[in-house]
């Protein structure tokens, strides 16, 4: 009940549209995910695995959002908006994580070891990123919508795009809804910024140095 209780209140923290711990408790298909993902990790633990996973499949059937009751997920944890999130047998998630829609943490081998990644303490992996494989996300680190993610992750990194590198450091006490970054992190945008500015510069000189030059002696031209 206590980790219920911390649950509701992270959402109200993290998400501005939330009205009350009353309309998250009855409308918010992430915060019954965790619920029911809470009981069916106990009746994994507990070997009563049956009921473990009736209860992820009547979450998947509820929400739209599949977590394997044998999955590792610390306190604080929010899914927001949530369908099509996936989380794989192995996976680890520390604590204050939040993932939004889409999300998958899955496996890309066949054994029956450690194979989904593991996220530590803070961690926002934004909207449709697959992070796979047994790989670490260090804390505090953001994931990019839509990234796809092979390699570990260093701490209060962002990283994005197919496959997804690390582009900087995340800004301290910056939220950063979705894994979202500004075009002034990425160093790509930077990069091209710097160049437009060039080629307005040159195009600028070119037309005074046009303006200027000397037109042509068209009379002597026409008189050889």
């Amino acid at each position: 009940m206590r980790h219920l209780l911390e649950d509701l209140n992270t959402i109200m923290q993290r998400d501005p549209a939330a009205r009350s711990k009353l309309h998250i408790a009855l409308a918010y298909a992430g915060f019954h995910a965790v619920v029911i993902y809470r009981a069916a990790h106990w009746c994994w633990r507990n070997h009563l695995k049956p009921i473990s996973y009736f209860l992820t499949y009547f979450c998947r059937f509820l929400t739209g959002i599949e977590i394997h009751p044998a999955a590792k997920i610390g306190r604080r944890f929010f899914i927001d908006h949530g369908m099509g999130v996936v989380i794989g047998e192995t996976a680890e998630i520390g604590d204050d994580v939040t993932l939004y829609q889409g999300v998958t943490l899955g496996g890309i081998s066949l054994h029956k070891g450690k194979r989904h990644p593991t996220l530590q303490n803070g961690v926002i992996a934004g909207a449709g990123c697959q992070i796979l494989g047994p790989i670490t996300i260090g804390e505090n680190a953001r994931i990019g919508a839509n990234a796809v993610v092979l390699q570990d992750v260093c701490p209060d990194m962002t990283a994005v795009g197919i496959p997804a590198r690390m582009i900087g450091a995340v800004k301290p006490d910056c939220f950063a809804a979705y894994g979202s970054i500004s075009a002034s992190d990425d160093p790509v945008a930077r990069a091209l910024e710097t160049l437009t500015a060039e080629v307005a510069a040159l195009k600028a000189q070119l037309a005074t140095v046009q303006s200027t030059a000397p037109y042509p002696n068209t009379n002597a031209a026409n008189a050889g």
